[in-house]
């Protein structure tokens, strides 16, 4: 198959379907092209116009004087597969389809798309759409689209904005348009017959002319693509924002484990994103705020926040939102303290956030070197400074902006609130990002950091990646729950560590295991049709003596039976008490999209109620997983809490890893597995229960 290069930056387009009337949907493309001074050559097809617009007007593609690069086809859906034959018999290798009436409408629509797209297969055609707006290459004045944010000015820019929603994505294009950001891209890929989002995405980040690639995605078709995509960008260093809809998800249907309960599409798709780099925006007003920011600042070294403000309150309220997104409010020393002392007034602040009071209007050496002094902190990475309105001072803040710019090397923005026009044409003209308010700015910030964070963690990690190794292993032949001594001995050979434990069929076999494994023991009931024992009270703990462990025997199967009279029950499992501080869960679930993912939480049976949890792409390394266990809330527990000492986070990571690397090699069979709880002390961690299920 050919490259994207004729689609997205043809030096000669022919339009089928042109109309003279320049303002129809079909008559558009022409008058943009024109209009916006497009320096290729131009070929519209129609057999009802000899010219359009003082070009000659082709009466079918056969006519051609040559083979366009790129064909735009706007014609009736039931004239666009032979179009596509014709196109193919002449040569031509990219097109985009106009055209509705296909997969959206239902199965004739889907058959039909399928016949266009085996047709451009057949012929090497690379498609756009069909159901789309088309595209635009500012920077080549390719305006290949039908589209309302065409009618207005295009300039180029260093981001590149793919869409599969047609309406909204113009709706942000004209956003970005007005916050002065130049997209040098804009590409609604629509039905997304042939080229989807992720391989239209790649072929603009080869483009050295952007710096930021931002996406508005309905779903995700391609999960091993995407997570290509995404370590691409990060390998090049061009960082990807995207917004999905679709954040309540109901999670999957049927799940036996936990695991599986909680991998609704969406915290699967969460979760991956932020283990490869990609910034999750909420909605296109935040996109746009984490685009400014990431297309105009350099990376920082860490998450210390420092902050200027002419209001204590706006400085509050940062402080507040910045400790909620995971940012440190810098703590200033002495020495810096000091120095801010000696410049800003009296009953200004020099903590931080530092109030410099609207003082710095009548002196802005105050502004420049209050940002200065605070800025040379070893302890602070990124600032934000925040002021208001300041009509009258347009020319002289800028001015001041412009002279922090030059002396300042670490990453720093402006939230503005009200800032006018003017300002904001010239603080932008200055490459300076500008934010409307304190919130959206302590956001963007953080997205700025939790880039630069995974992409110094992913680099850090390649060797580690690297060297990943799969354990080899006979998985059963029989689909459905696997038996505890089974699951636990695949466990074992791929270093997952677990609780000693054997089957008893009768309370005397009960009796001899407690006696080998040592007292206390457990007991839990072992049944194909009881996944989760502590439903059907099958679990007794802690017990002492062999009296306990017959009464408990006698119980356990008795409640079973009471649970589910038809339960088939293979006796009950005796396992050695096991250490530790802490429950987790640890799973692994074959998402239809991602493949395995793995997941850990806090919480035991109480997880699918707190749903503190983490999900990543499988396999992780070591380091991965330890960034896994720091994005959980309650985390803290992990560090020890109420005079406990921190539980071995070193052996969570290694068993997080293990299980990982274990669901890649087990393949497409292994639909679930949980391990619930895993205990984990101080002296390690130990998985006591565990639930493995094959397709």
């Amino acid at each position: 198959m050919n490259s994207l290069k004729s689609l997205l930056s043809p030096a000669s387009i022919a339009i089928l379907g042109a109309s003279a009337e320049l303002n129809k949907v079909n008559g558009r493309t022409l008058r943009f092209l024109l209009e916006k001074g497009y320096q290729g050559r131009i070929f519209p097809v129609n057999p009802k116009y000899e010219t359009i617009a003082g070009l000659r007007c082709y009466p079918n593609v056969a006519a051609l004087p040559e083979a366009p690069d790129l064909a735009v086809i706007a014609v009736p859906a039931a004239h666009v597969l032979s179009s596509v034959r014709e196109l193919g018999k002449r040569g031509v290798r990219s097109a985009i389809i106009f055209s509705s009436g296909f997969a959206e409408l239902g199965e004739a629509g889907r058959n039909l798309e399928h016949e266009i797209t085996a047709a451009a297969h057949e012929s090497g055609i690379r498609l756009c759409g069909p159901n789309c707006l088309g595209l635009i290459n500012a920077w080549d004045h390719v305006i290949a689209t039908f589209g309302q944010f065409a009618e207005g000015p295009t300039p180029p820019g260093p981001v590149a904005f793919v869409t599969q929603s047609g309406a909204f994505g113009t709706a942000i294009a004209a956003l970005a348009r007005r916050r002065r950001l130049g997209l040098g891209y804009f590409i609604n890929t629509g039905n997304e017959c042939d080229i989807d989002f992720v391989q239209m995405m790649r072929a603009v980040l080869n483009d050295e002319r952007i710096i930021v690639g931002a996406g508005y995605l309905e779903g995700v078709r391609d999960g091993a693509g995407l997570k290509s995509l995404a370590a691409y960008a990060l390998e090049i260093g061009k960082p990807l924002t995207l917004t999905k809809v679709g954040r309540t998800s109901a999670g999957a249907k049927a799940a036996a484990s936990h695991t599986g309960a909680l991998a609704g599409s969406d915290a699967v798709f969460d979760g991956v994103i932020r283990g490869l780099g990609i910034i999750r925006a909420r909605n296109e007003e935040h996109m746009l705020d984490i685009v400014e920011v990431l297309s105009s600042s350099k990376l920082p070294e860490g998450c210390g926040l420092g902050i200027v403000t002419q209001s204590g309150g706006a400085g509050v309220l940062m402080a507040d939102r910045a400790e909620e997104m995971g940012l440190r409010v810098a703590d200033l020393s002495p020495q810096t303290r000091t120095a801010l002392a000696e410049v800003i007034p009296a009953f200004g602040t020099t903590g931080n956030p530092v109030d410099v009071t609207g003082q710095f209007v009548s002196d802005p050496n105050l502004l420049l070197d209050s940002m200065r002094i605070m800025m040379d902190d070893a302890q602070v990475h990124v600032g934000i400074v925040w002021l208001q309105l300041m009509d009258a001072h347009v020319d002289r803040l800028a001015e001041i902006f412009k002279k922090i710019k030059a002396l300042i090397a670490k990453p720093w923005i402006v939230c503005w609130v009200a800032a006018p026009d003017e300002a904001l044409t010239k603080m932008r003209q200055l490459g300076i990002p500008v934010l409307r308010g304190a919130e959206p700015a302590v956001d963007a910030v953080a997205a700025l950091v939790r880039y630069a964070d995974a992409r110094r963690h992913w680099l850090a990690d390649a060797p580690a990646r690297i060297a990943l190794q799969l354990p080899e292993m006979d998985l059963p032949v029989q689909p459905g729950p696997v038996s505890s001594m089974d699951g636990q001995s695949l466990l074992q050979a791929c270093g997952i560590p677990t609780a000693a434990a054997q089957l008893a069929k009768t309370a005397d076999e009960a009796v001899a295991a407690a006696r080998m494994l040592g007292y206390p023991v457990v007991l839990k009931i072992e049944s194909p049709d009881i996944l989760h024992k502590t439903e059907a009270r099958g679990v007794a703990l802690d017990l002492k003596d062999e009296l306990a462990v017959r009464t408990a025997y006698g119980q356990l199967v008795a409640n079973a039976r009471q649970y589910k009279s038809d339960a088939r029950v293979a006796g009950v499992l005796v396992q050695a008490m096991a250490q530790g501080d802490v429950e987790l869960v640890i799973g692994l679930k074959r998402d239809p999209v991602f493949g395995p993912v793995v997941m850990v939480g806090l919480g035991g049976v109480l997880i699918e109620v707190f749903k503190d949890v983490v999900f990543r792409a499988a396999p992780v390394t070591e380091h991965e997983a330890l960034r896994m266990l720091d994005e959980l809330k309650s985390r803290v527990v992990l560090d020890g809490v109420r005079g406990k000492p921190p539980v071995d986070k070193a052996g969570l990571a290694r068993m997080l890893s293990a299980v990982s690397r274990f669901g890649v090699a087990a393949g497409p069979r292994l639909a679930e597995l949980d391990l619930n709880p895993v205990l984990a002390g101080p002296q390690g961690v130990t998985a006591v229960d565990w639930l493995m299920v094959f397709d």
